[in-house]
């Protein structure tokens, strides 16, 4: 059986720690920020773990 190709869209998405966690960026940080208040932009910088339940379907593509 053939080795499953990297999807591209994944591996720009996510990023490999040390540890073998996924690293992700929030979602909706990059455009309409003038409805977005001060606290809310701030926490949309910073980068979160994917959850262990979603990491199983990431992992594969990456």
């Amino acid at each position: 059986m053939p080795k499953t190709k990297t999807k591209k869209c994944a591996a720009k998405r996510f990023s490999k720690t040390g540890t073998g966690k996924l690293k992700r960026n929030h979602m909706g940080g990059s455009h309409i920020l003038t409805n977005k208040n001060r606290k809310q932009k701030r926490k949309l910088r910073s980068q979160d773990i994917v959850d262990k339940s979603d990491m199983k379907r990431i992992i594969p593509f990456i």
